[in-house]
Order: C-alpha cells, then structure tokens, then sequence
C-alpha cells in the first residue's frame, strides 16, 4: 500500500492538503482502528506530529488507496 513518509514540512491537521485520522477512515470506509492497525503493519504509514503524537494523513495518499479500494485493486 501507499506509505506516507515522515515529513517535517507535512501541513497541520485543518490544511487541505491533510487529514486527520478520522477523516481519513470516513473517506476511507474504515475504522480509525483499522487505520491504526494498517500503520502497525506498515501498511499504510501516515505522518505522526512529533509532539502530539496525532496521525496525519496526506489527502493524496488517502485518495490515491480510497480509488484502489473502490476498483478492487487494494491488497
């Protein structure tokens, strides 16, 4: 799957450009457990806020899985 660098530049949670871990599950179809059981796995690896701790998840990323998953190309 798409794997989310660590990015220091990434913008904050409320940007465009990102989402939260809740916005990325509901644009997803998933849990946010899910979401937190695929970074384990390495699967789907967002940015995580080096003081908070928060997942941020790149727009593009979570757009890019959401198409794989609706064309049944997401393994």
């Amino acid at each position: 799957m798409f794997m989310a660098k660590r990015n220091p530049k990434l913008a904050k949670a409320g940007s465009p450009d990102v989402m939260t871990i809740g916005e990325a599950a509901d644009a997803l179809g998933v849990s946010e457990m899910t979401l937190r059981r695929w970074h384990k796995a390495g699967k789907f690896v967002p940015h995580v806020h080096p003081i908070s701790g928060y997942r941020l998840y790149k727009r593009s990323d979570v757009m890019k899985l959401r198409k794989r998953i609706e064309t049944g190309r997401a393994a």
